[in-house]
């Protein structure tokens, strides 16, 4: 068995990554890898993406029934809305990440996000431009997952030409793999099949990458 790959208790190989706890288990099973295309959630993927940057996903994953409370379910006009008082009482909830920046970059970011459904009509209409082709052959070790893509490099470049910050490559790489743009799912790991349906999600106009 491949180090990249770990049968459960269940039976079924799965990713290595989230191990044995249930949580990530679960995360992995139903969320990980499986197109997105709701505004909301590709917008607080994105905002708690910027929230693990120097943190595991594991921390924020936890956190993230806090996050929602905290930010209105990520509701876009409503996170976008946000004034220095908001800032302030999320600084003080400590179910959260109180990082300041991190905090004003998702109530901007928000904002940059309303300017791009106004041009897209919808912000997975956006998102899902940049999608890449399917790639030929699946990831079958860890060394063969990468980082950072061209694509979520160009994907990144335009948010931040757009305003948008805490987006780097490797931010929107892993943004990109959660929301099933790309189904790195290790060969083998069970949930790969279920996520390799063809991506069928709206592209009005396609970007050089």
């Amino acid at each position: 068995m491949s180090a990249a790959t770990l049968t459960g208790i269940d039976g079924r190989v799965r990713c290595w990554w989230p191990g044995r706890d249930e949580g990530y288990l679960a995360y992995h099973d139903t969320e990980w890898g499986r197109p997105v295309d709701d505004d909301n959630r590709l917008f607080e993927k994105l905002c708690l993406e910027g929230f693990q940057s120097g943190l595991s996903w594991l921390t924020i994953l936890r956190k993230r029934d806090n996050f929602r409370a905290a930010f209105c379910g990520f509701d876009i006009a409503a996170v976008a809305a946000f004034g220095p008082h908001d800032i302030e009482r999320l600084l003080s909830d400590s179910g959260i990440v109180r990082h300041r920046g991190k905090i004003a970059s998702a109530v901007n970011n928000a904002r940059r996000a309303l300017e791009v459904i106004e041009e897209y009509d919808s912000l997975a209409t956006y998102i899902w431009s940049w999608a890449p082709p399917a790639a030929a052959a699946p990831p079958t070790d860890k060394d063969s997952l990468r980082a950072f893509s061209p694509e979520s490099t160009a994907l990144a470049n335009d948010l931040k030409r757009r305003g948008w910050t805490f987006v780097g490559p490797t931010t929107v790489y892993a943004f990109m793999q959660s929301m099933g743009l790309v189904n790195d799912h290790i060969a083998g790991c069970f949930a790969r099949p279920e996520c390799d349906a063809p991506n069928t999600q709206p592209s009005p106009r396609p970007h050089p990458v």
